[in-house]
C-alpha cells in the first residue's frame, strides 16, 4: 500500500510507517498546495495529513478518480478536512485524540501564567537591556492562585486544564459545555458562554474547530468579561473573531490575552504583535518529542488497522 506523509514526522514514526507501507515523505514543512493535495488523493492508497492541509470539497472534486481510501490525520483537530466530502468520495478519516490532552493543557497553563504575570514582557525587558533593577511596584501582574477560571468546552482537554487550575492553583472552576458534564472535581456548569465570561478572572477556550464553532467567541464574550480578566486560546484560531479580540484589547475591556493559535495562521496581526499585554506562541500546544511521536504512532495504528480490516482506533 502506497502511503503519502505530508510533513516530516519524528523518526520513530517514519520508521514504523516504512516497516508496513511504501512511504513517500514530503520534506516541506509548510501546508500542501491544492495541486499537491489533489495528487495525493489520485496517486496514493493512504495519506497521513496534518493541520494546514486543507482537504476541501473542491480538492476532492478536482481529484476525480480518487485512489486514496483513508486520511489518517495527525492531530486531534480535523477541521481542515471536509469529512462529509471525504465520505461522499469513499475516503475514511481518522484522528489522534488522547495523545494531545496533557501537552495542550500544559500549554494553557503556560499562557495563563505568562499573561497574568507579564512574563513575556519581562523577558523582553531583560533581553533589551532595559531592566534597571527590582523595586516593589515593578511590572505588577495578576496573582492566579485562588482566582476563578472559566473553561469553554469541557472535553478531555478542557477537563485537564480545569483540573490543573483547581488542584494546582486552588482556582474555582466555572464552565460552559453544550451537553451536561460532571467533572471529577468541583466545577459549576453555567448556562452560556457570556455567563462564564462574566464570572471568571481567566477565560480559556477548549472547543474543537470547525464550522459549528467559527467565531463562537466574539464581541459579546469580550464585553461580558471583567476588565482585569485575561483571555487564553489553545484550541483553534478561527473560533475567535480576531478583530473583536483586538478591539476589546484596544478598548481596555480585558486585561490581556495568551494565544497559541490564530484565525489566519501563520499570519499574526500587527495589532497583536505590538501589544505588551498579549502573549504570542507559534502553535506549540503539542510540541514535545514524546507527544508528537505518540500522535504519529496513533496515526500509524489507524493505518495498520484499516489495511488489516480491523476496527479503526479513532474514526472521525
Amino acid at each position: 500500500m502506497r502511503l503519502f506523509v505530508t510533513r516530516p514526522l519524528p523518526e520513530k514514526v517514519i520508521d514504523r510507517a516504512r516497516a508496513g507501507f511504501d512511504v513517500t515523505l514530503r520534506t516541506d514543512t509548510t501546508s500542501m498546495s491544492h495541486d499537491e493535495m489533489v495528487a495525493s488523493l489520485r496517486d496514493y492508497d493512504l495519506v497521513l495529513p496534518t493541520l494546514g492541509d486543507f482537504y476541501s470539497a473542491e480538492v476532492f472534486k478536482a481529484a476525480g478518480n480518487i485512489r486514496a481510501k483513508l486520511l489518517a490525520n495527525f492531530g486531534v483537530g480535523y477541521n481542515h478536512i471536509d469529512v462529509d466530502a471525504a465520505r461522499a468520495h469513499g475516503v475514511v478519516v481518522t484522528n489522534t485524540p488522547g495523545a494531545v490532552t496533557d501537552a495542550t493543557a500544559d500549554m494553557a497553563m503556560i499562557l495563563i501564567l505568562m499573561t497574568a504575570r507579564r512574563a513575556g514582557e519581562g523577558e523582553r525587558l531583560v533581553r533589551a537591556g532595559l531592566w534597571d533593577g527590582w523595586h516593589p511596584t515593578q511590572m505588577l501582574g495578576m496573582h492566579v492562585t485562588g482566582k476563578t477560571v472559566g473553561i469553554i468546552g469541557m472535553g478531555r482537554i478542557g477537563q485537564a486544564i480545569a483540573a490543573r487550575c483547581h488542584y494546582g492553583f486552588g482556582m474555582d472552576v466555572v464552565f460552559f459545555n453544550r451537553s451536561p458534564k460532571l467533572p471529577a472535581f468541583p466545577a459549576q456548569q453555567l448556562d452560556s458562554i457570556q455567563d462564564v465570561a462574566r464570572a471568571c478572572d481567566i477565560l480559556v477556550i477548549a472547543v474543537p474547530g470547525g464550522a459549528d464553532t467559527q467565531h463562537l467567541i466574539g464581541a459579546g464574550t469580550f464585553t461580558a468579561m471583567q476588565p482585569h480578566a485575561i483571555f487564553v486560546n489553545i484550541a483553534r484560531g478561527e473560533i475567535v473573531d480576531e478583530a473583536a479580540l483586538i478591539a476589546a484589547l484596544d478598548a481596555g475591556q480585558i486585561a490581556g490575552a495568551g494565544l497559541d493559535v490564530y484565525e489566519f495562521e501563520p499570519r499574526v496581526p500587527d495589532a497583536l504583535i505590538a501589544r505588551e499585554n498579549v502573549t504570542l506562541l507559534p502553535h506549540l500546544g503539542t510540541a514535545t518529542l514524546e507527544v508528537r511521536t505518540a500522535m504519529g504512532l496513533l496515526a500509524v495504528d489507524n493505518l495498520e488497522a484499516f489495511v488489516a480490516g480491523k476496527p479503526l482506533v479513532n474514526p472521525v
